[in-house]
């Protein structure tokens, strides 16, 4: 085979292969930088950790188990504290399950150590252990038990070891991102839509205000206020985010009918979202809701992973076949495009765009019965300043405010992105003044590799 002949079959062979890493990066670029992000984070709050909790508790007893075997006398020491009263209560039915003698157990402060110790002595017991946290395990009370309490024998003191792991990684922390972001990336679903038929919606902060003011107010003065039933609550919640949709409503008449420009709609629904829940609240928080209605906010399902980055994730499922596989999701796409030539197409335009505002402000009225049962009240305050995080979590995920381009899936990616960034900065302790200056350039420079993309296209 000739060179020349030779060199362009690979050539052609590349071309596919440049192609479509080409379109994963631009679709997709995002999920690089949020890798990038989650490492960084990880090596700078790296350092020396302690389990907590049932973690703590099983290491402790396995501890014990290998010095002192099946039946070690114990006296267990915790703080009055969540965490550590359920590493006492773990460790306790540890221990006694496996045959060991527990013989107290301390909640509470050096005081109430001291005292159980002398009791302890005064009974004429011995001890072989004292099973304690990294907290209670420096507490002076135990530094010279031989001399302050010599008829004690020669008892050990057992915590938990240390061992080296990022902050950021924490289980718990991981899990808190996601609970965190769960609003935001929920009304990030139907603003992306928005956004894509080459709109924007500035109503949505406001509308998460509004429906946590009027699903509270409907628990309040109608299902029964503390003692309302789970029906009573489903039913609250849902006629909250069906008040919210109709707003979306005449908000889509007036871009549709009148032809009035989205920012301007949405910004005057953003003042009358507000107001009307100013007034509903009567300017207070509304709080005589059960401990139940907590379930959607604070509850954890499969796996205990929280309710609310469940039903995320399942919206997210649901709208990414919407705008991949359905009809629908095509005609989006063609509206923000080319609105014209879409027209000319046969696409029913306005029913799209009705659709859009209409969707996005179901989900802002959902994310605010989810904050509502997060915070299990409901206050006017909520939702302020989060229509410029959902923007900011589309923009950074790839959707291209000029409308036709962006994946749900970006999305999302664009929304934990901004997550990370807030909660790495927290880990690290950078001040909430410069964590916003650092969210301004992200989402600066989001918006300007749009448009350098394109221009190179």
């Amino acid at each position: 085979m000739p060179p020349g002949l030779k060199r362009q079959n690979i050539t052609s062979q590349m071309m596919p292969m440049t192609r479509t890493l080409s379109r994963l990066l631009t679709d997709y670029g995002m999920i690089f930088v949020l890798a990038l992000l989650c490492a960084f984070f990880s090596v700078a709050t790296y350092s020396e950790q302690s389990p907590t909790g049932e973690a703590a508790a099983r290491q402790v007893a396995k501890t014990l188990d290998s010095q002192f075997g099946k039946t070690p006398r114990v006296l267990i020491v915790a703080r009055d504290q969540a965490d550590e009263a359920l590493f006492a209560s773990k460790l306790d039915a540890a221990l006694s399950s496996s045959g060991a003698k527990v013989l107290a157990v301390v909640k509470g402060e050096p005081k109430d150590a001291r005292a159980e110790l002398q009791k302890i002595v005064a009974s004429g017991e011995s001890l072989d252990a004292i099973a304690g946290t990294r907290a209670t395990a420096a507490w002076l009370v135990f530094a010279d038990l031989k001399a302050d309490f010599p008829k004690l024998g020669d008892p050990q003191l057992v915590q938990p070891r240390t061992e080296k792991w990022p902050n950021f990684l924490k289980s718990e922390n991981l899990v808190n991102i996601a609970n965190q972001i769960a609003v935001i990336a929920i009304i990030a679903i139907g603003m992306t839509m928005v956004i894509i038929t080459g709109g924007i919606d500035l109503s949505v902060g406001s509308l998460i205000a509004l429906s946590a003011v009027l699903a509270s107010r409907f628990i309040r003065d109608y299902a029964g206020a503390e003692q309302a039933t789970a029906l009573g609550m489903t039913l609250a919640g849902i006629a909250a985010i069906l008040v919210c949709g109709m707003i979306g409503a005449f908000s889509g008449g007036m871009i549709t009918v009148f032809g009035i420009p989205p920012f301007i709609v949405t910004l005057a629904m953003m003042l009358v979202g507000s107001g009307l829940a100013y007034i509903l609240a009567a300017g207070q928080s509304i709080y005589q809701l059960p401990d139940s209605f907590v379930w959607l906010g604070r509850g954890e399902g499969l796996w205990k992973i929280p309710n609310a980055v469940l039903l995320m994730a399942i919206l997210y499922g649901a709208a990414h076949v919407l705008m991949s596989r359905m009809r629908l999701g095509r005609h989006l796409y063609a509206v923000g495009g080319n609105r014209e030539a879409a027209r000319l197409s046969g696409v029913p335009v306005w029913r799209v765009l009705m659709f859009a505002y209409i969707a996005s402000a179901l989900l802002a009225g959902l994310g605010g019965v989810i904050m509502a049962s997060q915070l299990k009240s409901g206050s006017a305050t909520y939702g302020n300043m989060y229509e410029l995080y959902v923007i900011a979590a589309v923009v950074v995920g790839g959707t291209s405010l000029s409308g036709g381009e962006g994946k749900m899936f970006g999305t999302l990616i664009g929304a934990f992105t901004i997550a990370v960034i807030q909660n790495g900065m927290n880990l690290t302790n950078v001040e909430s003044y410069t964590q916003k200056v650092v969210l301004g350039g992200v989402i600066l420079g989001a918006v300007l590799l749009d448009k350098i993309r394109h221009r190179s296209s």
